[in-house]
């Protein structure tokens, strides 16, 4: 009898230790973004890691590294293409390869989140994301809304005249530098890890983003100002590399877009819930919103944006005038 008992646990063990290795993940994508753990793109991603884990049964098993710890966008990219990550939330960046990827951030481009969701869900978002594919070997599987951006300071700015000589961060994007050229300023390029230090020393005087990553960033500890320029209404994508796509099973693959939509979705409602208290957090921080003549910084980025798009293959110029002139 004493026999028997022990000849089931040992049967019991091997079909346990069966089980864990059928269990064992196939594939782990490590995917990278500059956000920090309170950001809605880490939410997003972290939704994406459920889903993905969930609708594989497992076989896919997915790791999220935020706050640039797989490196800057362009680093991660070039990860990605060696294989030694899998996924990132990029943007503009990528107009590096792709040109069309210009119009996910252009200055007085989009009016508002309206006209910004017409552009993503037509036939412009649909060839860019398609030109991403070819060009820059990324999938898109979602796409991030962003707050428009502002330009934060420490003294108050309402028109471009108050802009000479500032130095302001950008993202290494050629089109803002020649935009905020256009206003006046010395644009400096960096990565976004770099710019409270640089704000806390005064290497640069100010810098542009939405309110979600100057809370994020704790930019509120350095900058005193948010001024509501709002002169981008733009989005972002979560994307997979495509040749590690493409080598997955069409199941995996299946699962991966899907986890994508999921993840779309529930960041879409973050996003929307977290802009007023974004606003409100960084009211209660100390930072003071200023109106600003739009109409003014608009009127000198058009020409300036016109003239770079010229650079850019005919399509791109041509498809910048559809959008600023949708309904």
């Amino acid at each position: 009898m004493k026999f028997k008992y022990v000849a089931v646990l040992v049967v019991c063990a091997v079909l346990a230790a069966a089980g864990s290795a059928l269990a064992a993940p196939e594939y782990t994508l490590k995917l990278g973004h500059l956000g920090n753990e309170d950001h809605t793109w880490q939410k997003g991603a972290l939704k994406f890691k459920e889903e993905v884990e969930k609708l594989s049964g497992g076989r896919l098993a997915c790791e999220v590294y935020p706050n640039e710890q797989l490196g800057n966008e362009l680093d991660t990219i070039q990860l990605i293409h060696t294989g030694a990550a899998h996924m990132v939330i990029t943007g503009e960046s990528m107009q590096n390869w792709a040109p069309k990827c210009a119009l996910i951030a252009i200055p007085y481009m989009v009016r508002s989140m309206e006209h910004l969701n017409k552009v993503l869900t037509g036939d412009i978002g649909k060839a860019i994301e398609q030109e991403i594919i070819e060009r820059v070997r990324l999938r898109p599987v979602s796409a991030f809304l962003r707050a428009p951006r502002n330009l934060t300071s420490k003294r108050a700015i309402t028109k471009p005249g108050d802009l000479n000589g500032f130095k302001v961060r950008v993202p290494n994007v050629p089109l803002f530098v020649a935009v905020w050229e256009s206003f006046g300023a010395k644009p400096t390029p960096m990565a976004f890890g770099e710019i409270f230090t640089s704000l806390q020393q005064n290497v640069i005087d100010g810098q542009e983003n939405p309110l979600d990553l100057i809370r994020s960033g704790s930019l509120y500890e350095v900058q005193k100002y948010v001024n509501l320029t709002e002169h981008v209404y733009g989005w972002i994508y979560l994307t997979i590399g495509e040749d590690f796509y493409q080598s997955l099973p069409a199941d995996l693959q299946k699962a991966v877009v899907d986890a994508g939509k999921a993840a779309e979705a529930y960041e879409r409602e973050l996003f929307i819930a977290g802009v007023a208290d974004n606003e409100k957090f960084l009211k209660e921080h100390g930072m003071e919103f200023v109106e600003v003549d739009k109409a003014a910084f608009g009127a000198i980025a058009a020409p300036a944006v016109e003239k770079f798009l010229e650079t850019k293959p005919k399509d791109v110029l041509d498809l910048y005038k559809k959008i600023v002139a949708m309904d």
